[in-house]
């Protein structure tokens, strides 16, 4: 299995500190030592274990065969809090995080962060011990399991309620728990009936259980509640410094994240063994399941923008919080 985490020496990296030392001046290398020979700086980046670094694996993998145009750190992260002191401190270049989070960390950090492209669509699916669940209608005065309180999920079931005429609280009732595994629990000894799980818990937990199945997929529900912007979960931001001063470098990782991601959507045997190999996963069936529901897409430009300022609407509109207090300006969108 492939280890996850930072890999901060290779070979060739390793051949041009020698080839430097030994010429004893700076002068004779050209360029600073943390540089490939091409001149790009070394891609720190990092992501979040689960969907939001499914899209990144292919690139991985070709950079640790050494086939990748730029060289790389990956270091993957367990929770999304882990990410803001490594982009404060400037340990890292570039993150996938949640859309709520890229808000948060562009309000906390006085935009030094700009946010280059969204690379998943809602993850979340709603999962039926009852076989009774076939549309949002039907969750009335159900109570529903589900993680991610004070986060997109939350706020992402509560807008797809409301919009079909439920109200949390009264039309339908939530219990959160922090981790999925939890909810497995409450499944197994028969505490819970629906939930809204996210994706490779989803496929982990109807693979555990027979009884239990996809009944509804949050981001089809939330397209049926409005039509003007997507649910964007997964969302990749860089230093805005790291823009400005390598803006041929954020190029080529653009390029090479768009076709690592169509690698993994479209490469499905493929991508559902890179998923095992990099520990995202634990078996290849359930990968293979769980990719397509992950909605892995790789969106740029004025339609980022457009998509994002909805949700950040959305999320700004329940609980002003959860974006950092305030609106994220133009300045957050990186439009090359």
């Amino acid at each position: 299995m492939k280890r996850l985490g930072m890999r901060r020496v290779n070979i060739k990296r390793l051949a041009l500190l020698l080839m430097c030392v030994a010429a004893a001046v700076f002068a004779a290398c050209g360029r600073a030592v943390d540089e490939p020979a091409d001149g790009h700086p070394t891609v720190r980046v990092a992501a979040l274990h689960g969907p939001t670094a499914l899209g990144l694996l292919h690139l991985m993998d070709t950079h640790d065969r050494g086939l990748a145009v730029l060289e790389y750190t990956f270091e993957i992260l367990g929770a999304p809090m882990e990410v803001p002191p490594l982009l404060v401190r400037g340990d890292v270049d570039i993150a996938v995080v949640p859309g709520n989070l890229a808000a948060v960390l562009y309000n906390q950090m006085d935009g030094a962060i700009q946010g280059l492209a969204v690379v998943t669509l809602g993850v979340l699916h709603i999962v039926d011990a009852t076989d009774e669940v076939h549309s949002v209608e039907d969750l009335r005065g159900r109570t529903i399991f589900a993680t991610g309180e004070g986060a997109t999920p939350e706020f992402a079931l509560n807008y797809v309620l409301v919009q079909n005429g439920l109200i949390p609280g009264a039309d339908v009732f939530i219990e959160f728990r922090s981790q999925p595994p939890e909810i497995a629990a409450a499944f197994e000894l028969g505490h819970a009936e629906v939930a809204l799980l996210p994706e490779p818990f989803v496929s982990n937990i109807t693979a555990q259980f027979d009884h239990l199945r996809v009944a509804l997929d949050w981001t089809e529900e939330w397209n049926r509640a409005q039509s003007n912007y997507g649910l964007m979960m997964s969302v990749v931001v860089a230093r805005r410094d790291f823009i400005e001063n390598h803006p041929e470098t954020v190029a080529a990782f653009m390029e090479a994240y768009a076709q690592s991601i169509a690698f993994m959507t479209t490469e499905l045997d493929a991508a559902a063994q890179l998923a095992v190999d990099f520990g995202l996963i634990g078996n290849a069936n359930i990968a293979r399941t769980a990719i397509p529901r992950t909605h892995m897409v790789f969106i740029t430009g004025e339609e980022k923008q457009r998509n994002l300022n909805g949700l950040f609407r959305v999320l700004y509109d329940a609980n002003p919080q959860s974006v950092g207090g305030r609106l994220p300006d133009d300045a957050f969108f990186f439009i090359p």
